[in-house]
């Protein structure tokens, strides 16, 4: 998956808080709200598919998607977890 060195380095964009990998109860959360068509990333654009894999952010607040290995740490294509229960 991700690289564990780069994990030690990545940070939220935009808090530049620290990000972690999603466990599977998140990450499983996540993907039930977008299969259910529940799910908008910060940019207000419909995710239409499931992930497998994610960085948190340390607050919990939000997700950055891992695609093909890599994190896409872009802040509109973050998912706010806020709604998540």
């Amino acid at each position: 998956m991700v690289d564990p060195e780069l994990l030690q380095i990545l940070v939220c964009p935009d808090t530049k808080d620290p990000v972690r990998l999603a466990d599977a109860e998140l990450l499983a959360k996540v993907n039930a709200a977008i299969s259910a068509g529940d799910m908008l990333n910060q940019g207000g654009k419909p995710v239409r598919k499931t992930l497998e894999g994610g960085l948190v952010r340390e607050d919990r607040k939000v997700l950055y998607p891992i695609v093909d290995d890599i994190p896409v740490m872009l802040v509109d294509e973050a998912l706010s977890l806020e709604t998540i229960s």
